[in-house]
């Protein structure tokens, strides 16, 4: 049965002819009778407030999603995800977590604030360079709420034709509006793009429009958790939409040998390095090229079998992993020049 909170705001909202309040009450019914396989229920009331007296359809923002519907095909343009990462395994800075931990409560106790006439944030902007966790956290948020990932694939939802992004972006929040869940926008500025840019077409206008109007109309129990490397580029209006905003930088050293000793942790014998020392070998790097150097350990500690050492492992990755960064390190401006100047030489008719 649902909570009683959402019952008694049901009635209210009926009572004072609150049609909006209603609305939103009944969605949150039906999205925590489906989340608990009520399949059968939750389509009775869908039904219910989709037709008023006279047979007529009422515009109602909750939609039954179905696969033989193809306006409301929202599924077909994101990726599902099982979330697994949890919070506690992040590193993250204490201002940032303060602020997840108090998103994440807000949704756990959603009936506590409803029963005091409030709403949970359910907003939340992740910004940073790249390789920060941005990904990973939202993933995270999901899991510490208990509902599914919703990743949108802009491949499959950015359309050629004018006005089909928009179209397909509806279907995605319709779809969203169906379950709890935490829809994710990875590359925000993809489409949220300042509307002010004179260089940018009228379609993506269009779509930052209709983006911020979905937003404003997903109801408290989906979230949304959008991430960008370009906050400059966001529209303001998309940027003042986000209850939450979360700084996320790259890992100071004494950040990265934490990671990496949760990471040494798990083996029963020793790396033969500490993670401080081991930290300050791989330099200034991401959480993403750490997470990727231990998943490179731990395939060949894997592969070996046991006929090698950890600290024989380790000691080969990190010499593969610096001569990697050597490599890729752009040449010095001075070398550069000189061998500018010896090409143009080189090439000079006598």
């Amino acid at each position: 049965m649902a909570r009683s909170d959402l019952l008694v705001s049901l009635v209210k909202a009926g009572t004072c002819g609150d049609s909006r309040g209603f609305r939103s009450a009944a969605e949150a019914i039906i999205a925590e009778e489906r989340a608990k396989q009520h399949g059968v229920l939750a389509d009775r009331l869908t039904k219910a407030i989709q037709v008023n007296g006279t047979g007529n359809i009422v515009r109602a923002n909750f939609q039954t999603i179905s696969s033989s519907d193809p306006h409301y095909r929202g599924k077909d343009f994101i990726s599902e995800v099982v979330p697994r990462r949890r919070l506690d395994d992040l590193i993250l800075p204490l201002l940032a977590r303060q602020n997840v931990l108090e998103l994440i409560e807000e949704q756990q106790r959603a009936d506590l604030l409803r029963a005091h006439g409030l709403e949970p944030r359910n907003r939340i902007l992740l910004v940073g360079p790249p390789g920060t966790g941005k990904t990973t956290l939202a993933e995270a948020i999901a899991e510490a709420v208990s509902v599914p990932l919703f990743v949108v694939r802009y491949e499959a939802m950015i359309g050629s034709y004018l006005g089909e992004t928009a179209s397909r972006l509806k279907r995605v929040v319709d779809y969203a509006k169906t379950t709890p869940c935490v829809l994710f926008f990875d590359e925000f500025d993809a489409i949220g793009k300042e509307r002010g840019d004179i260089h940018e077409t009228g379609e993506i206008k269009r779509v930052v429009s209709t983006l911020l109007m979905q937003i404003d109309d997903l109801p408290s129990y989906a979230m949304v958790a959008a991430a960008t490397n370009h906050p400059e580029l966001l529209d303001r209006a998309a940027w003042r939409r986000f209850q939450v905003r979360v700084q996320l930088e790259l890992p100071t050293r004494n950040d990265l040998a934490k990671y990496l000793e949760n990471f040494l942790i798990q083996f029963r014998e020793s790396a033969g390095i500490s993670a401080a020392t081991l930290a300050k070998a791989l330099g200034h790097i991401s959480y993403a090229d750490a997470e990727q150097f231990c998943l490179d350990v731990r395939r060949r500690q894997v592969l070996a079998a046991g006929e090698r050492s950890l600290k024989q492992i380790v000691a080969d990755q990190l010499r593969i992993w610096t001569a990697k960064s050597r490599a890729q390190q752009p040449k010095p401006k001075e070398k550069e020049d000189a061998d500018a100047t010896s090409a143009s030489t080189s090439h000079t008719e006598p």
